[in-house]
């Protein structure tokens, strides 16, 4: 049987892609410096959008074609669908920005994005109901090619290095990948009438699914321009001052102050050189002339001696609590109190569980600490 395209609808599907795309690999930028609980969070809001997005993009598609017989959806097997899509995009956000991020996890999360896409594609076209649905064999090779090869580009370019334009490169591949894999997947696929139709389970008229997919595109877009406006640097500059405003007479906090959240710190993995906003460490330790930074993706190694990263911090929430370590006492969850020496701890990390404040910065750690 054959079948056509509405050129309007392919466009605003990949317009939808592209947007969620956007939306859900802007939103874990800089995820991995938040704690545990607003990274969970972020985490989640973004596979929805990119699990959202996919299923979105592709019954925008679907509702693009056009068929000689009318047919339905099975409304349980279409709601799996969306839901498979979210937790293996998910699971791919998982991967990236829990542990260390080595090449080899982010080729995975690639993998787990991109079986998210295909089988998304193919539950969603096992719900078409009142016509059989036969596939070939090649088609099905090259939808996995493309989707797999493709996410693993994608998430390479976003996360091999992350900043703005690897996160606008990524986000191309990304919609440019689901809108290439759902068409591949369609060229091989036939549909056939079945003489008095086929139907089991809830039934989803093609005006039901509309109203379901314009709802999820209007919030995705409604994502997509609350993400922009925050993504670009220039904005995010002028929204930084005027939060650093005073309160009483509405003057630009002293640069000391602003500096505070502003540090980054460099740190090497995998024979890259990457930075870590300095609010996102726990405490440094002195390792000779360098540094070991406990951040909540790991134990970092830093190029940086104790005597340089003290004099770059000197503005911000660190405070020498022995001759080997900075803490930073925004991290610190509890104190205790011994009789020649105190301890902080960090209940919050789970590579650093305590660190000793020796004798002589006793008085001053207990003193930045309010006690």
């Amino acid at each position: 049987m054959e079948y056509g395209y509405n050129l309007y609808l392919i466009l605003a599907s990949l317009a939808i892609a592209l947007m969620s795309g956007f939306t859900g690999l802007s939103l874990t930028q800089g995820a991995s410096e938040m704690g545990i609980s607003r990274r969970k969070l972020v985490v989640s809001m973004s596979a929805i959008a990119l699990g959202g997005g996919i299923w979105s993009m592709h019954f925008v598609a679907m509702l693009a074609m056009t068929m000689p017989t009318e047919f339905n959806y099975n409304a349980i097997i279409t709601m799996a669908s969306a839901f498979v899509a979210i937790l293996l995009t998910g699971t791919a956000l998982l991967l990236v920005h829990f542990g260390e991020r080595t090449p080899r996890r982010i080729k995975l999360a690639g993998l787990c994005v991109g079986s998210g896409i295909l089988a998304m594609h193919y539950l969603g076209i096992s719900g078409i109901q009142d016509v059989k649905t036969i596939y070939s064999t090649f088609g099905i090779a090259m939808a996995i090619i493309a989707s797999l090869g493709l996410c693993m580009v994608s998430f390479w370019i976003s996360y091999g290095r992350r900043g703005s334009r690897n996160i606008l490169l990524g986000t191309v591949v990304f919609g440019t990948t689901v809108v290439a894999v759902h068409f591949i997947a369609m060229a091989g696929t036939e549909f056939v009438k079945l003489e008095g139709g086929l139907s089991t389970g809830l039934r989803l008229s093609n005006e039901v699914l509309a109203f379901g997919v314009t709802l999820t595109s209007f919030m995705i877009s409604g994502a997509f321009l609350l993400v922009g406006v925050t993504f670009f640097p220039n904005y995010g500059n002028l929204e930084q001052r005027v939060v650093a405003e005073d309160d009483t007479h509405g003057q630009a906090m002293p640069a000391a102050l602003l500096d505070r959240t502003f540090v980054k710190i460099p740190y090497e993995s995998n024979g890259q050189t990457h930075f870590v906003r300095s609010d996102g460490v726990a405490a440094v330790q002195a390792a000779g002339r360098y540094c070991f930074l406990y951040h909540d993706d790991g134990r970092l190694f830093c190029p940086w001696s104790i005597t340089t990263m003290e004099s770059k911090l000197k503005n911000s929430s660190f405070i020498k609590g022995h001759r080997s370590y900075l803490i930073n006492t925004d991290h610190v969850t509890s104190f205790e109190r011994k009789k020649d020496n105190g301890l902080c701890f960090f209940d919050g990390n789970a590579y650093l569980d305590q660190v000793t404040v020796s004798r002589s910065y006793l008085k001053q750690v207990r003193k930045s600490l309010g006690l």
